[in-house]
């Protein structure tokens, strides 16, 4: 295995006058647990299918454990698995038979029945694939993607629509898979997921790298502190922020909950304070936080709901 398990250089990929992905670079070293965040059409899952093999790059270059993912194809297909946002299965066959048919294509498959245990998969092994819920579905993908041994994963919004305790039990597989040296790849909407299991970030909006760096490094480069606390909504937020150090900034979202941002000292906390007392309010879960990956990621890529 090559030091980095995937690279992508200037990737382009249009659909009609839609860039989708614009000049993208990004490396993933082998043995490492690496997340590709991003907003709705940011351009994560058209970066994944190229580097699976299922699109072909209309410019760039793009090389998966040392090979060119579309011709290249039969060599790559037994080293890296694949687990797919959605399908996967044909739709009346059942989940353990889907399973160990898979698994009959490998030459050192992981033992299905204990597989298939771990992931709450054995009583409803007999079941239709088109008959299994939402969280079956996703959980017998990722038992697909996982049962040949691959030295490559691929996991395209794993824990959508899990349940906790199957959230858990995925991120508890994730990193088994790390300690084992497996590569994984996995794009998430889950802040949480990506700041405990990546080793390494990269966050892209409108099909191109923002940043990238491990979860430690993107939030530490946010040097401000976060003050939250919740009191009566509709508090005078312009006349708070005048009381304040320079660089702090106050807002109210949702209503009645109040957040300041800025260089966070003893001396801002106790301005936030006074300031409370003046106008005779008492901040209730007052807090001094340190920024989240959640921060940090939308800071890059805006606060507004997108359509």
């Amino acid at each position: 295995m090559t030091a980095a398990a995937v690279e992508v250089e200037d990737l382009v990929m249009r659909y009609g006058a839609k860039t989708a992905v614009d000049g993208l670079s990004l490396t993933v070293e082998a043995g490492s647990v690496t997340a590709i965040l991003g907003p709705n059409g940011a351009g994560k899952t058209t970066t994944i299918e190229t580097c699976e093999g299922y699109r072909t790059p209309q410019s760039g270059r793009v090389r998966v454990l040392g090979l060119d993912p579309v011709s290249q194809h039969r060599r790559l297909a037994p080293r890296v698995g694949v687990m797919l946002q959605a399908g996967g299965a044909w739709s009346a066959v059942r989940a353990v038979e889907m399973l160990d048919y898979v698994a009959a294509l490998h030459q050192n498959p992981l033992p299905v029945a204990a597989l298939a245990e771990r992931l709450g998969l054995g009583s409803c092994g007999r079941t239709p694939y088109r008959r299994l819920s939402g969280g079956q579905q996703q959980r017998l993908g990722l038992a697909l993607a996982l049962v040949g041994r691959p030295d490559l994963v691929f996991l395209d919004e794993p824990t959508a629509g899990l349940d906790p305790q199957a959230r858990r039990t995925t991120w508890s597989l994730v990193e088994d898979l790390r300690r084992d040296g497996v590569t994984v790849v996995l794009t998430t909407h889950y802040m949480d997921e990506a700041e405990r299991l990546a080793s390494y970030v990269y966050v892209v909006d409108h099909g191109r790298v923002l940043t990238s760096g491990t979860p430690q490094e993107l939030t530490s480069a946010r040097a401000q502190n976060i003050i939250s606390f919740q009191a009566p909504a509709g508090l005078d937020t312009v006349r708070l922020t005048a009381s304040l150090p320079p660089d702090c900034t106050v807002t109210e979202r949702p209503p009645g909950n109040y957040q300041v941002d800025g260089l966070v000292t003893p001396q801002t906390l106790a301005a936030v304070t006074a300031w409370c007392a003046q106008v005779d309010v008492m901040p209730e879960h007052l807090s001094v936080a340190k920024p989240t990956l959640e921060d940090v990621f939308l800071d890059l890529t805006g606060r507004e709901l997108r359509s």
